[in-house]
């Protein structure tokens, strides 16, 4: 499991985006975004640069805190 912290993630739309964004990995597990912490964990296998590839590509920067 992997968890990362987005604290560029301010609204809905933010929120959304960065679930499909990891979604659309294919490899990222349950993806479970919690917008008020301003983070999301990931369960599958998909690396962490691979994540935090995903979210820079639709402008999230995030780094890793779990």
């Amino acid at each position: 499991m992997t968890t990362l912290s987005i604290p560029d993630m301010t609204c809905g739309h933010c929120k959304a985006s960065v679930e499909s964004a990891l979604a659309a990995l294919g490899d990222a597990g349950t993806v479970s975004v919690d917008l008020a912490a301003k983070t999301a964990t990931a369960t599958g296998p998909a690396t962490s640069a691979r994540l935090l590839k995903a979210l820079d590509e639709v402008g999230f920067p995030a780094t890793v805190i779990g």
